[in-house]
């Protein structure tokens, strides 16, 4: 006898979501497992650390009306994986990225600040993957990030990302909070977003110096 595990679209949607969030948590513990055994090199980890938990914040945030918390499902699930529940829940970016913040620290910068950095990058460019586009929605991301750039003294004055944003700021202040951005323009500010996360990223390793 054939046993189903949906009765209608939405309820396969969801276990199909089930089961890519069930991945992508395994997937993490393996690979947090394999940069602390040195099977992999830091720069490949970092991006395939940086892709997971891009994923997963995305997927958790369209799962957030089913799930009553992560947790929640580790736990019905029997899920072994205390370093990805670390590095997706409670640090929410890669290690290597927590070790340059720790770095930054000498420069006069709190890691908790570098952090805070990545974590406005990476929920701005998520926001926009899912099409949250309106004013309203875009503005206060973009002017936390802004804020938490502001605190880094290692950013050299005419930083990048710095500039992009307060023109984007900017452009935002004269419109109407119900407006949204044309899809032209979301896709503009997402590739200022990532060139500008490249460019914070790649300053991090001179903290320090």
């Amino acid at each position: 006898m054939e046993v189903k595990l949906w009765s209608d679209k939405r309820e396969r949607e969801m276990y199909e979501n089930f089961a890519e969030l069930f991945a992508i948590i395994k997937a993490t513990e393996k690979l947090e497992k394999a940069y602390v055994r040195d099977i992999i090199a830091p720069a490949e980890y970092e991006s395939e650390c940086q892709k997971l938990i891009a994923h997963f914040k995305t997927l958790s945030s369209t799962l957030k009306d089913i799930l009553p918390s992560i947790e929640h499902f580790i736990d019905t699930y029997k899920m072994d994986c205390p370093a990805a529940l670390n590095r997706l829940l409670a640090s929410g970016v890669p290690a290597t990225v927590e070790h340059r913040a720790a770095a930054a620290i000498s420069t006069g910068n709190s890691a908790a600040v570098v952090a805070e950095c990545v974590q406005n990058f990476i929920t701005t460019m998520d926001s926009l993957k899912l099409n949250m586009v309106a004013v309203d929605d875009v503005h206060p991301l973009l002017s936390d990030l802004s804020a938490s750039l502001n605190k880094l003294s290692i950013l050299p004055p005419d930083f990048k990302g710095n500039m992009k944003t307060r023109e984007w700021i900017a452009r935002l202040s004269k419109m109407g909070a119900s407006e949204e951005l044309t899809e032209q323009q979301a896709r503009q500010l997402n590739f200022d977003l990532e060139s500008s996360y490249n460019s914070f990223m790649a300053a991090l390793p001179t903290a320090g110096t």
